[in-house]
């Protein structure tokens, strides 16, 4: 593995890296590699995200026609979810009969 040399690192970029080292209870150089490869990952991936212009335009347009097509209860529900209701969490309690002590809507006289 090659050595990790950084040479005129800025005094406030240093500190950080030494406060992950300590935090992380890392040595130096691994804190640097673990940060440089962190890093190139970042950039790797937002580099395969971007689109070029022809791509665009050919997801606008691929977009756009499937916007277009007519609702029906068929096949062009594409792309279309009916609402869910959401779960109640828990179970169905509304039936049982609570004693009187703990019911919260009873007059208190």
């Amino acid at each position: 593995m090659t050595d990790i040399i950084l040479h005129n690192l800025d005094s406030v970029l240093a500190d950080r890296v030494r406060r992950v080292a300590e935090a992380r209870g890392w040595s130096l150089p691994r804190t640097a590699l673990y940060l440089i490869e962190s890093g190139l990952f970042a950039v790797e991936a937002e580099m395969v995200g971007r689109f070029n212009d022809h791509d665009s335009v050919a997801l606008q347009e691929a977009i756009a026609a499937l916007e277009g097509i007519p609702s029906d209860p068929g096949f062009s529900k594409i792309g279309r979810a009916d609402p869910v209701a959401p779960k109640t969490l828990g179970p169905d309690l509304s039936g049982l009969e609570l004693l009187d002590e703990f019911r919260l809507d009873r007059d208190p006289a």
